[in-house]
């Protein structure tokens, strides 16, 4: 299933993707951000073949033509791309292909698998400016940042290719002279990933590189807003067997077939809580793995003795970043009184210096994914304000930016009468901000959610940093440098955040199962506690227990 009937495939676009930066520059001029039209690619729907060719080259079947999805522009709401909905048919076919490969790809030797990862890694360097400009336009991003994404994927794919290489099993103890224990990693077969919208291709390199390297087989649902770039991944990484790798483009429906299906063994899902409340529902009958991740809504304390410059600056690019649409955004800001009106004061300067508009623009903020988003965000601010919060910047689509899904990045000041309410996610533009006494308030408003992926601290002292550090209920806190992952170190959350972990060595065991391997190689006697049972030794234990002495 490499490549999915009805894939979209690019017009020739720019190799360089600073060329469409460059275009959009000179079509705009000098005067302001007026409306300009960047050159971008147009992208064609190929239609689905019939074929003869073996199940592993699987296609959207010519009886399908008509179930699509439509893809959309963030940035300009056109309509760019018809993308095939699978049905259950369709995916009984991919999930046999992914099988098959399967049972032959787990016998391929480390080294050459990683050989292979190697190889996914130079393909997306080859192809980055293209993929680049596909996520940008079907999700909105910057340009910028989706070419920091792709960067972030080629570094995951050499990382955890060579990490799985070198965690394939260990020796443990034996408990007799002439035994030897050992514990093997093996694979769990065919991995499902639900993929989000917000970072299609990082979120996907995490798992599919530790997936792959360990032996399993990998079907991938993108995003219905953003499944252009995944399917050009189905491509750039034609050097893989085929049916190793696999993208299938469907709905809901076609997302719970594959969850609920007897041929997959593992769901791993970046969403929703409710959603992913659903999957472990869904895939309970049959006791499968599950990865989870659940997003989170994310604490940033400013402590009195941090540098409050860094702090703004760090704050307002935690919250902002891709639209406030990241899964560890800092939404939930807690100041410490004695600097939270300078804390203020830096943070709605840098706030306002922030240049939202067209993505493919020298822009700092780029689109939401939909209108429905957008339309979210409005109702949250909404409400915040009816409740006497107060909105301290932003809090509306940019007037110059009637088109497209633009949002103004909004900070509001919560006070403790309606600070409950937003502890829950926020998936936009909008950050929240209260006054807190010390450390220890603080912590106990940032672990009043149900959420704990992430937590951010600023501060000059070591001990502050360290108790924060052993206190906030996060699967990372991150100290003075918000948003910095680590491909050596797990990710993942606690609560209602998920199940599981991302990158590092736990990474990798999050595609595996453990067995041990018991073996004698010396064939020693029988041991002592073998039938038959001595007579003697047990009619001594029943005198010993009852008192009496033994005849």
């Amino acid at each position: 299933v490499r490549r999915p009937g009805g894939v979209l495939r690019p017009a020739r676009v720019p190799r360089d993707a600073r060329a469409a930066r460059r275009r959009h520059r000179g079509a705009r001029g000098d005067e302001g951000p007026g409306p300009a039209t960047p050159a971008k690619p147009s992208l064609i729907a190929k239609e689905a073949r019939q074929h003869g060719e073996s199940v592993h080259r699987w296609r959207i079947p010519r009886q399908q033509r008509e179930r699509r999805d439509r893809g959309r522009d963030s940035g300009t709401e056109e309509v760019i791309a018809e993308v095939p909905d699978a049905d259950a048919a369709d995916i009984d076919r991919a999930v046999e292909a992914a099988r098959r490969a399967q049972r032959g790809w787990r016998l391929v030797d480390g080294l050459e698998r990683v050989g292979m990862l190697h190889r996914c890694a130079d393909r997306l360097e080859e192809f980055a400016d293209e993929l680049a400009v596909l996520l940008t336009r079907e999700g909105g991003k910057t340009l910028k940042e989706n070419r920091d994404e792709i960067d972030w994927s080629v570094t995951a794919f050499r990382h955890l290719g060579e990490v799985a290489r070198a965690s394939r099993g260990r020796v443990v103890g034996a408990t007799k002279p002439g035994q030897i224990n050992l514990v093997l990693n093996e694979p769990l077969g065919v991995v499902v990933h639900i993929l989000p919208f917000n970072y299609p291709i990082v979120l996907l390199a995490w798992q599919v590189a530790a997936a792959l390297a360990a032996g399993n087989a990998y079907i991938v649902k993108p995003s219905e807003h953003t499944p252009l770039a995944t399917l050009r991944l189905g491509e750039v990484f034609s050097d893989l067997p085929a049916g190793v790798f696999n993208v299938v483009t469907a709905s809901g429906a076609g997302a719970q077939r594959l969850v609920e299906h007897p041929g997959t063994d593992m769901i791993a899902f970046t969403g929703s809580v409710a959603v992913g409340s659903r999957i472990m529902a869904a895939a309970a009958p049959r006791i499968k793995k599950l990865l989870l991740e659940l997003g989170g809504s994310d604490p940033f304390i400013v402590l009195g003795d941090a540098k409050l410059d860094v702090a703004a600056r760090g704050g307002v690019f935690a919250a902002f970043l891709n639209a406030g649409q990241v899964c560890t955004s800092a939404e939930r800001f807690y100041i410490e009184d004695s600097v939270y009106d300078d804390f203020m004061t830096r943070a709605e300067e840098v706030i306002g210096s922030l240049r939202v508009g067209d993505p493919f623009g020298d822009v700092d903020v780029g689109a939401l994914i939909s209108r429905s988003a957008r339309e979210q965000v409005s109702r949250v601010i909404d409400e915040i304000s009816s409740l006497g919060a107060n909105v301290v910047r932003g809090g509306q689509v940019p007037p110059e930016l009637p088109r497209g899904y633009f949002y103004e990045p909004t900070l509001i000041e919560v006070t403790d009468a309606n600070r409950q309410r937003f502890e829950d996610e926020i998936f936009g533009p909008l950050a929240t901000v209260t006054r807190v006494r010390d450390l220890e308030d603080a912590i106990a408003c940032a672990n009043g959610s149900n959420f704990g992926l992430g937590a951010n601290i600023y501060t000059s002292s070591l001990e502050m940093a360290m108790r924060a550090a052993t206190e906030l209920q996060a699967g990372t806190v991150w100290i003075n440098d918000p948003l910095k992952d680590n491909d050596a170190a797990p990710f993942g959350g606690m609560k209602f955040s998920g199940l599981g972990r991302e990158l590092g060595i736990e990474g990798i065991s999050a595609f595996t199962q453990s067995k041990h391997v018991h073996m004698d190689f010396a064939q020693a006697p029988s041991p002592e506690w073998w039938f038959p049972y001595e007579r003697p030794a047990i009619a001594e234990e029943r005198a010993s227990a009852s008192g009496a002495t033994p005849a």
